[in-house]
């Protein structure tokens, strides 16, 4: 039997798409100190206690894809593509979907829906990539394409991600996410 609060909140997580969901790859990263300390293509490496060059950090491949992560959406895209190219699995989807968010916002946009186009075809799920391949669709005002990436997100995944949304959103105003 749920309770009067639990109904109530229950009916809001319903009713409000995208307040259900939390942390995950779709919220920005908080700021660490691979941003707050480091300067250029360095990431910040627990075990040392200080910044390094990614491919001397005792980092494994999430950390690092987290460092590029953090970077790209602090808006150091060079230095983000800098620790991707440390990474030993470039064919990793979120390697490619990042490598394509980082082109994009340098304004790289046929190279960055190559890389959509790549983190897509290895895992067609992958709702990130599909956001931000359609808002870069909406920013070069091609909308019909960015309308089919925002249908791919809703059948694979359903509505009320950040994915969904912010693509919905762009589609509907004309202006998408600036990090």
């Amino acid at each position: 039997m749920l309770t009067p609060k639990i109904r109530v909140l229950f009916s809001l997580l319903v009713a409000i798409p995208g307040l259900a969901f939390g942390a995950s790859d779709d919220a920005p990263p908080k700021p660490t100190n691979t941003t707050k300390s480091c300067k250029g293509v360095q990431v910040w490496d627990p075990a040392t206690q200080k910044c390094v060059a990614p491919d001397n950090a005792s980092l494994d491949s999430d950390a690092l894809y987290d460092a590029a992560r953090e970077l790209a959406y602090a808006g150091r895209y060079g230095d983000a593509q800098g620790v991707l190219s440390a990474m030993r699995d470039q064919s990793d989807d979120r390697v490619l979907t990042y490598w394509g968010f980082t082109h994009r916002k340098m304004g790289n946009t046929d190279l960055a829906n190559v890389f959509y186009a790549r983190a897509i075809e290895r895992n067609p799920d992958n709702i990130l990539a599909r956001s931000y391949m359609g808002q870069g669709l909406v920013e070069e005002g091609r909308t019909d394409e960015a309308i089919a990436q925002w249908r791919e997100i809703t059948a694979r995944a359903g509505t009320g991600s950040w994915a969904e949304v912010s693509l919905r959103d762009a589609i509907r105003t004309g202006m998408t996410y600036n990090y």
